[in-house]
């Protein structure tokens, strides 16, 4: 079989595009499958904890962000109804807000820059092994790889595809995020709680602050940004009279989860490959480190036929940095989900900020 490609990467979002680097960068050709158009605006709450700034830069995409577009935060802030809040810096300088479709474009420049071919509007409608390789029908015609990472997103048709999808049960969660015109007002994220909803407000730029709602089945009877953004007064005060800078953009429901990461010349990678919840903001330093790790086991998976057996080590490592980031998002939803305990934990965190801070280091990616 002629090959057009060692790696076939279904989904030109953040996580697809890195693994197009970290793939590019151990000596290998990928190609960057997207369904519509890079860059593609989604519901994101556009935080980099420090893990995920590192990887940006050891892949080399930094050199490539506009600066205009980001804005570095040094920690988490958690302000409570009462007023009640605690704030904690982060290990390692701290983290980055940035616009999620700068960081595409950067992340775009350094795929360009070490060879990727993206394909725009080539959706993956099928693919099929083949004897030394994986055939993948899209739009814009039929790819032959030796291997397919399945970027695509929570919804994820690969991974149904694939039969990997595993059933979530219990109440669902859901995002709801849209950008205002004006500085931040904070150097950390900050993240206000109200019964069944919290607002996290993260700067994506010089001049712009993102403002995002995660809540709950039911926590909400009319659910629209305005109503959301009522629940919190002194928020609502903040952002008054503030021009909106993008649209209201939704995702959910959150939490979804597959039975392996790994099958015969098939990855999963980014919230395809399983999702907690963004309560932690570490969606994506998680894929931005399981896409260095997937780089580092790709050749000699490759070598060895790229069969399941050969991915394992990629399974490993995502296991291991999935671990921390489910721990912290069930312990953080297990609080949202009862006012009563969490305002009670926050207030002693509050009489002990040092104590915060330590936990938010063991918690970050």
């Amino acid at each position: 079989m002629q090959l057009d490609c060692d790696i076939a990467i279904a989904g030109g979002g953040p996580a697809g595009l890195a693994a197009a680097v970290c793939a590019a960068r151990a000596g290998l050709s990928a190609v960057v499958l997207e369904r519509a158009f890079t860059p593609r605006d989604k519901a994101c709450g556009e935080g980099l904890m420090p893990g995920g700034l590192a990887a940006l830069e050891r892949m080399g995409v930094l050199p490539h962000l506009d600066l205009r577009e980001s804005a570095p935060y040094v920690g988490i802030r958690y302000v409570q109804e009462d007023g009640t809040q605690v704030e904690g810096r982060l290990p390692g300088g701290g983290g980055l807000g940035i616009r999620r479709l700068a960081l595409s474009d950067a992340l775009s420049a350094r795929a360009r820059e070490l060879g990727v071919r993206l394909q725009e509007r080539a959706q993956v409608t099928a693919h099929r092994r083949v004897p030394g390789g994986i055939e993948v029908d899209t739009a814009a015609g039929t790819l032959r790889a030796r291997l397919l990472v399945a970027a695509d997103g929570l919804a994820s048709p690969l991974r149904h595809a694939e039969g990997l999808d595993v059933p979530v049960h219990g109440p669902r969660r859901f995002g709801l995020r849209r950008h205002f015109a004006r500085p931040a007002w904070s150097p950390f994220v900050e993240v206000h709680f109200a019964d069944g909803v919290e607002a996290y407000v993260t700067p994506a730029g010089t001049s712009r602050v993102g403002v995002a709602f995660l809540w709950e089945d039911g926590a909400a009877q009319k659910v629209s940004f305005e109503s959301l953004l009522a629940r919190f007064p002194v928020l609502q005060e903040q952002l008054a009279g503030t021009a909106p800078d993008s649209e209201a953009r939704g995702a959910g429901p959150l939490a979804r989860r597959a039975r392996s990461r790994v099958a015969d010349r098939f990855v999963l990678l980014g919230d395809a490959a399983g999702y907690v919840d963004a309560c932690t903001g570490e969606g994506l330093s998680l894929a931005f480190t399981c896409a260095e790790a997937l780089g580092q086991v790709l050749p000699g998976a490759l070598a060895q036929g790229a069969d399941a057996r050969a991915l394992a080590p990629y399974e490993r490592a995502f296991r291991r940095a999935f671990r921390s980031y489910a721990w912290t998002a069930g312990a953080l939803l297990f609080l949202a989900r009862r006012p009563r305990a969490r305002r009670a934990v926050i207030r002693s965190l509050s009489r002990h900020p040092q104590l915060f801070e330590r936990l938010l280091r063991l918690a970050v990616v």
